[in-house]
């Protein structure tokens, strides 16, 4: 799969099935319109080019506040390319892009990935003041030579699968809703740091994970998950929060994972945390014997979770 970050660097042999937009999370919505756009292309000999961007146009013009993504980045990359994708561009996305006019736009899509068929929801729009609407596109598509193919929303429950409903789902722990919308468990990857080696003392030793500030994370609380290390997952326990039950606690909310059936040193490495089932909230508990005694039941009934 071709990857760039810059229209003008695509390189494509054939006329293209296109579709933009953020696509954070490439949740089940996204990934049936994608489905259907490479269906479509392949079987008419044309290449399929997802744009995307970075930042977030809502990051970028409205100021969202970091803990926002659901995916990074290189994620949403390696996400496309297993569904299928022929071309990825990651475009950046700047006060000065928001300002491009939708006929610019399309010519610039025209121009550089060749584009015969935008596909899109049907509250697309793009260029500024999102002057592009799907109207827009249509007449622009019938002066110039190219077709609009508006898919419905995937809805769930009476409600459209949106990125904002799974940021809300895990705003409130729940993070197996959040993995129906997402048609996969949540992943939440980060590098095992040094932490106050706690764990270590009451026999749960525990990796603590920096993630990327703008990550969206799940609701403070405990978790099942799974964990993926140099190719080999691990079941675990996962606790988001501050520690309230040592003294002084946390200030900043800290991601520590302990890992089941495991032993070695992880400091430096990439985990990739799956979370399955939250297992309950983060609670104050009246000594350390108490705390151990409920990781102990946390970890029993996680091995439950995940051994279905």
């Amino acid at each position: 799969m071709q990857h760039v970050t810059a229209l003008e660097n695509l390189r494509l042999a054939h006329e293209a099935c296109l579709s933009l937009g953020a696509f954070d999370g490439v949740h089940r919505g996204h990934q049936a319109l994608i489905r259907q756009m490479i269906e479509r292309a392949h079987g008419s000999g044309r290449e399929t080019v997802i744009i995307t961007f970075y930042p977030h146009p809502s990051v970028v013009l409205r100021g969202r506040r970091p803990s926002f993504y659901l995916t990074a980045p290189e994620e949403k990359v390696e996400y496309f390319a297993a569904l299928g994708v022929d071309a990825v561009v990651t475009h950046p996305f700047t006060t000065e892009v928001s300002q491009i006019s939708a006929a610019d736009f399309v010519s610039r899509l025209r121009q550089y990935a060749r584009l015969s068929e935008l596909w899109c929801g049907s509250d697309f729009a793009l260029g500024r003041g999102r002057e592009g609407s799907v109207a827009f596109l249509q007449a622009a598509g019938a002066q110039q030579g190219f077709t609009v193919q508006v898919v419905p929303p995937l809805v769930e429950n009476g409600e459209p699968v949106s990125s904002t409903r799974i940021r809300q789902t895990l705003r409130d722990g729940a993070v197996e809703q959040a993995a129906q919308f997402l048609g996969r468990p949540f992943r939440l990857t980060g590098q095992v740091v040094e932490g106050a080696k706690r764990g270590r003392t009451i026999g749960i030793p525990t990796a603590n994970l920096a993630v990327w500030e703008e990550r969206a994370v799940p609701a403070v609380g405990v978790y099942a998950c799974r964990v993926q290390h140099e190719r080999v997952t691990y079941p675990a326990v996962t606790n988001i929060g501050f520690r309230p039950t040592f003294a002084g606690g946390e200030t900043q909310l800290t991601v520590e994972t302990h890992i089941l059936d495991f032993s070695g040193d992880l400091y430096g490495a990439t985990l990739a945390l799956d979370f399955t089932a939250r297992l309950r909230p983060e609670i104050k508990f009246n000594g350390i014997e108490a705390l151990v005694e409920q990781i102990q039941q946390d970890i029993a009934r996680a091995r439950v979770l995940l051994a279905k």
